[in-house]
Order: structure tokens, then sequence, then C-alpha cells
């Protein structure tokens, strides 16, 4: 029996779908903790994907 194909993600062309990183500070803390912050994808602010747009707004019908 044939599955259904899943729908395609649309994945951030800037980030390839990975839209946030930990990015270490270098050394550690007094209580031996990685010292670290997060990156966004500025493109995509850190969700992975990017907004589809509606086929409305893509395409104009002639009046």
């Amino acid at each position: 029996m044939a599955q259904p194909t899943p729908a395609r993600v649309h994945i951030c062309p800037a980030c390839d779908g990975f839209g946030s990183a930990a990015v270490t500070l270098g050394g550690r803390d007094r209580h031996g903790h990685l010292r670290t912050i997060t990156a966004h994808c500025p493109a995509c602010h850190g969700t992975g994907t990017r907004a589809v747009r509606p086929v409305s707004a893509l395409v104009r019908v002639g009046r």
C-alpha cells in the first residue's frame, strides 16, 4: 500500500534549517560551566523555516 507523501518543509536558505546555534565564549565560569550564547539566524529569527506566501499574493489576476 502506498504511503502518503509528507508536506515539504520550507527550509530557510540562509541557515539550511539550523536557525539557532550555541556559540562558546571561551573558558569556563567559576562553577566550571562552559560559557555559551545562543545566536539566531537573522533571516528566519531562529525558526529554521521560511514564511510561505499565499498563492494570491504571488499571482495577480487581471481585472
